[in-house]
């Protein structure tokens, strides 16, 4: 009889175990979901994307020799030994490959003495919530700023004017304009919109440029006597057919008593890599001026030679 009542008292307990552990599930599988599901709605914060480029490619090797007697006519005269070392070019000194290289190649001729210089830097953000390439376009915009550049304007998104009602007076002319449909009657097209002398601030005026003349101190600082700049069309300017963003600096300075040196650098950003070209002339006889156009012509062609390079 005390067994039978042990017996009858055990299988209670082992049905109230039972009904215990069945509600647990059952309130834990509701709408709301399980504790995992609550934590998929609370992820750590989004880390942004690296950078396109995890390493570079070697510089030195990077120019043709048709490319490099084109750039440094100044080689064909030399002896073949001293020829070769040239255009071999000297790679910079550097501490990690992957992250910047660079060479440097220079020849020296009867008539002008010629350098080439390539860069290639990779840029890494250390802080996850901001991207390589983000971080790559602060360091191009700081190069940029310091050349004198000003970015290049967007295209304009001011809304059309609205089409005048049927024997409405037509849209009124901007604070200032006094422009007058023949007849003296209606209004005209504001002078505003496109003239300075109606008050339209010249900044404004030139905002649909595609290149943008420098500016900052390098555009306001006057010329060096005796030196003048690029002919119009080739001043410094940013170029809208390179890279991720690229500009062009060209300066003509003093290189000696007699002589002028003229360096043209075109720097092209491609996702997190930072180009530069720096192609420099300076010619022996006085009174010779390197000509703007050929150095930035060639410039230009082998910037876009690397970045070609690059996007293999």
């Amino acid at each position: 009889m005390q067994r039978r009542a042990y017996a009858t008292g055990l299988a209670a307990l082992l049905a109230a175990l039972s009904a215990t552990a069945l509600a647990g599930c059952s309130s834990g599988s509701g709408a709301s979901g399980s504790g995992i599901d609550a934590k998929a709605g609370t992820a750590a914060e989004a880390v942004a994307q690296p950078g396109r480029y995890r390493t570079l490619f070697e510089p030195c090797g990077s120019v043709s020799r048709t490319t490099l007697s084109e750039m440094l006519p100044a080689v064909t005269a030399l002896p073949a030994d001293r020829r070769d070392r040239v255009l071999r070019g000297t790679a910079a000194v550097t501490y990690d490959t992957d992250r910047r290289v660079g060479c440097t190649w220079k020849a020296d001729g009867q008539d002008a003495i010629q350098h080439l210089t390539l860069d290639f830097e990779r840029v890494v953000s250390y802080d996850p919530a901001v991207s390589d390439e983000t971080r790559a376009q602060e360091v191009y915009t700081t190069k940029e700023s310091a050349a004198g550049i000003a970015p290049a304007a967007p295209p304009s998104t001011a809304p059309a004017p609205a089409a005048p009602a049927p024997g409405g007076t037509g849209t009124a002319p901007a604070p200032g304009a006094t422009a007058r449909a023949p007849g003296g009657s209606g209004t005209g097209t504001s002078l505003a919109a496109g003239s300075a002398t109606a008050g339209t601030p010249a900044g404004t005026a030139g905002e649909q440029a595609q290149t943008v003349a420098p500016t900052g101190p390098a555009a306001t600082a006057p010329p060096t006597p005796g030196l003048s700049g690029p002919p119009e069309g080739l001043q410094p300017r940013t170029l809208a057919d390179l890279g991720d963003a690229a500009f062009l600096d060209d300066r003509l300075s003093p290189a000696g008593s007699a002589t002028q040196q003229r360096v043209v650098s075109v720097v092209f950003r491609t996702s997190n890599v930072i180009v530069t070209v720096r192609y420099a002339v300076q010619p022996t006889r006085v009174g010779d001026v390197p000509d703007s156009e050929e150095l930035q012509d060639r410039a230009r062609r082998l910037a876009v030679g690397l970045a070609e390079r690059f996007d293999e």
